[in-house]
């Protein structure tokens, strides 16, 4: 095996998370999204009114901020 192939062959391994951890984020994401609902149904309904009122762009704009804070926050917590 080549240095280039033993290489890919690290990285490769160091990115596999595996079943386990991918569905423990998404169980994870489940509970924080139903932490609003739970303790505050009006302010849930209060949030989605306001964002019926929003254009498509300020939506997006919401969606890229809220997943850029998330890559970052990954970053600070990731496994080192």
């Amino acid at each position: 095996m080549g240095i280039c192939e033993s290489r890919l062959v690290r990285v490769t391994a160091d990115m596999d998370i595996g079943w386990n951890e991918l569905l423990r984020a998404l169980a994870l994401l489940l509970v924080v999204e139903g932490i609003l609902p739970f303790l505050s149904p009006p302010r849930l309904k209060q949030a989605c009114a306001l964002l019926i009122t929003m254009s498509d762009r300020q939506v997006r704009l919401l969606g890229l901020i809220s997943m850029v804070v998330g890559v970052v926050v990954l970053n600070f917590v990731g496994s080192p």
